[in-house]
């Protein structure tokens, strides 16, 4: 029986797994915020302070490491075992449908089909920064986007035009 007069719990706030490239060692780093803690990196010192309005239901407004409000939503799968995946069942169906086993190339391409449809159900979203390529993880995105191609193009030019101007010229 549960009492009538009890309130509810406050729901703790769940870390963010924020995964970064540090902007001045260039070192990767993986690390757990919680409430009240900052993105710091333990190799060179850089550290950003977290504010409170950083987050809004448990979810980061804007990247944690250098503070652009672009974000995208993908699944958090690495990219490069994708590709090797996708490459692999190219070759061993290729392969067989070579040796005359139509059949079988095709069951090959139905199974590579399948494990990528079980990793999409099953694999969870992470947020993405279009500046600095953070990744912001440990909880459910609610309303972000896509990547978007032309965002995406913004940045690519905005990096570009930095490091030309970085370079000294001749």
């Amino acid at each position: 029986m549960i009492p009538a007069n009890t309130a509810a719990e406050p729901e703790t706030e769940r870390p963010v797994v924020l995964r970064f490239r540090c902007s001045h060692c260039q070192l990767p780093v993986r690390q757990r915020i919680s409430a009240g803690q900052g993105v710091q990196c333990d190799a060179c010192g850089w550290s950003r302070a977290r504010l409170a309005e950083d987050f809004d239901q448990g979810q980061p407004t804007h990247c944690l490491v250098c503070g652009c409000t672009d974000l995208w939503r993908q699944k958090d799968f690495p990219q490069r075992l994708g590709l090797l995946m996708v490459g692999l069942g190219i070759v061993l169906s290729t392969v067989a449908y070579a040796l005359w086993h139509p059949a079988l190339s095709l069951g090959i391409l139905m199974g590579f089909a399948l494990v990528d449809f079980l990793l999409f159900l099953f694999m969870k979203d992470v947020l993405v920064c279009y500046r600095c390529g953070a990744r912001h993880g440990g909880f459910v995105p609610v309303s972000q986007a896509t990547f978007d191609l032309e965002v995406g193009e913004r940045y690519r030019q905005e990096r570009l035009r930095v490091e030309a101007a970085r370079r000294p010229s001749s």
